[in-house]
């Protein structure tokens, strides 16, 4: 068994000076078929530890009601076959531009703005989770004989708040789990955030892109002593929807990075393989300092501009990486496994069924509501991931109006007795054609994924205000949920009454495509030409959210989905349908382009 411990200036292995050069790489971004050859990947890039965030909402999507928790500790074993040590974070928030930054809708549903405090009924739900999840960390400790040698506090806590009650009620918790290796916190290189995020007595670490002496000299001037670390070395960035993606230059990436290394701190550089946001999970920001401008979803490729993309093979990055970490490594590198393979010829999936999205709702959504006075948020509804359909009437007869919506978040496609009248965006917006009444009204609004990162962090979903006829409320609202987790269900689809297609329609399209043997791969990248928005499942597996805005065009398919012969493809689409096929080739990255400006 052995000893990883925080020293006055190193971090220590058994009594001996060590140093770490980590990697991060979430278990829940990659199929799970395909863990090992990531690790691989990361080892050959002369890394010795990888590192996880953990996120909650998957495992605890409903109260009390636990799914897969045990993933963690697989993914600890195959770090460990790997010959990594491992860094766990296992919040209970974690931002990673995750859904909710990890936190259930249940959970900020409840508790509202007293997530993230000592507040006894949030903690008390943090204990519950803690205590489900925590064995998988603590049986495999380091000092157990597993990989696992630093557990995180929270994640960038000053970046959100002051409360040093509710970070020591964390740290004590995980001591009271059996969390016995040496406990971090992390926060940006600021006085605010180090001094809102730090705990005494735990090793407080930095997060950022570049210039690593001025970080570290502000960390000093917050802890003296002990072992430097930047947590988090940001070697590229995430992109959001209608927008294009920043590309970190390989070359600076490099430069920083040796920067931190000469230093004599220790890293994670994050991301190491970025893979991919599946089923709906990627999360959002706002923009404006106080985060309280637009709303901006991330896209379904976690890619990142990592060295190692979203198909597993090395990029220029990877190898420039790998130059400067060879220098700073015991020993010589290993070797790259074998570079995964994408189709070896493209492929057309042929979309032969089709049902309207209210056939969807009657087969797969949750039972018919009662009618409520005003409509009930996506929370209040329990939805995490998916759509509402929300129905009101506006009465009769008068004269036209504007129709309009209040607190709309985050997009809905509206009709009007039974015709599409106009898609409306996040916030307060208008149709552009005046109702009159009497008049049937419907809305199905859709989640864009939830705020991930500062002070609008658990915003509601849905309809948060109300349906405005001139300056009057609609009242009567009847609000039915067709949720993503539908889908997850073996056999979703047996009982959904599918008939032939009508192109151009919104609705679940079915068809199929077929694979020989040869033509099995470790990945395909799939394309709709011509469609708008919706989502895509290959042999029942979600790929995650399409989108005609850009930047992302491919949805990447893990090659372990694929299967010789017939091959299913599910197509949900919100907004308009192009011509009834999907495209599989060999797959692109979303990160390609013009070098940007390097990340914060």
């Amino acid at each position: 068994m052995a000893d990883f411990t925080v020293g006055d200036d190193h971090f220590r292995l058994d009594g001996n000076p060590v140093r770490l050069l980590s990697g991060a790489l979430h278990y829940f971004r990659v199929h799970e078929a395909q863990w090992d050859h990531r690790l691989s990947m990361l080892r050959a890039m002369g890394l010795n530890c990888v590192e996880t965030y953990v996120p909650w909402n998957v495992h605890e999507p409903e109260p009390g009601a636990f799914r897969d928790v045990a993933a963690l500790g697989r993914f600890l074993d195959a770090a460990h076959r790997a010959g990594l040590w491992a860094i766990v974070r296992p919040g209970p928030y974690i931002c990673a531009e995750w859904e909710n930054g990890g936190l259930p809708v249940w959970v900020t549903g409840r508790f509202g703005r007293r997530v993230r405090s000592r507040d006894a009924g949030y903690l008390g739900a943090v204990e519950r989770w803690f205590t489900q999840l925590l064995p998988q960390v603590v049986e495999r400790q380091i000092d157990r004989g597993g990989p696992v040698i630093m557990v995180q506090v929270e994640n960038e806590y000053g970046s959100y708040g002051t409360d040093a009650v509710y970070l020591r009620r964390l740290a004590d918790m995980l001591g009271e789990q059996g969390v016995s290796v040496p406990l971090f916190t992390s926060d940006g290189p600021e006085d605010h955030m180090l001094t809102g995020g730090s705990v005494p007595g735990l090793l407080a670490t930095a997060n950022f892109g570049s210039g690593a002496r001025e970080a570290f000299e502000v960390l000093r001037r917050h802890q003296p002593r002990g072992p430097l670390m930047c947590m988090e070395f940001w070697c590229g960035w995430f992109a959001h929807w209608g927008a294009p993606p920043v590309v970190r230059e390989p070359a600076r990436a490099a430069d920083a990075l040796r920067e931190i290394l000469e230093c004599g701190a220790s890293v994670n550089i994050y991301m190491a393989h970025g893979g991919t946001n599946f089923a709906g999970w990627a999360g959002a920001n706002r923009s404006g300092s106080l985060q309280d401008e637009d709303f901006l979803p991330t896209v379904t490729s976690y890619d990142y501009g990592a060295p190692i993309d979203e198909y597993g093979r090395p990029t220029e990055k990877f190898w420039l990486l790998r130059e400067v970490l060879a220098e700073f490594s015991d020993g010589p590198l290993p070797d790259l496994p074998p570079e995964p393979t994408g189709l070896a010829a493209p492929v057309r999936a042929e979309l032969t069924g089709w049902v309207p999205l209210s056939g969807v709702l009657e087969a797969l959504g949750d039972p018919e509501p009662a009618e409520s006075g005003v409509p009930p948020t996506f929370e209040e509804l329990g939805v995490d991931r998916g759509l509402v359909r929300y129905q009101v009437d506006v009465p009769g007869p008068r004269r036209p109006y504007t129709l309009g919506v209040t607190g709309l978040r985050d997009r809905a496609v509206v009709y009007v007795n039974g015709v599409r009248e106009g898609v409306l965006g996040d916030g307060s917006a208008t149709l552009d054609t005046p109702v009159a009444g009497p008049a049937s009204v419907e809305l199905w609004v859709e989640s864009l994924g939830r705020v991930n990162y500062g002070p609008r962090l658990g915003e509601p979903k849905g309809i948060t205000g109300g349906v405005l006829h001139e300056r009057q409320y609609l009242h009567g609202v009847r609000a039915r949920a067709l949720r993503l987790a539908a889908f997850e269900e073996p056999g979703a689809v047996a009982g959904v009454p599918f008939g032939d297609v009508v192109e151009g329609r919104t609705g679940l399209y079915r068809g199929s495509f077929e694979l020989t043997e040869p033509a099995h791969a470790d990945h395909a990248g799939l394309e709709l030409p011509g469609w708008t928005r919706g989502f895509v499942w290959v042999n029942g597996f979600c790929l995650g959210r399409y989108w005609s805005t850009g930047p992302q065009r491919t949805l990447y398919v893990p090659g372990p989905v694929l299967r010789a012969g017939a091959n299913e493809v599910w197509v949900l689409e919100l907004e308009g349908a192009g011509a009834p096929h999907a495209e599989l080739g060999p797959g692109v990255p979303v990160h390609v382009g013009t070098p940007g400006d390097d990340p914060r």
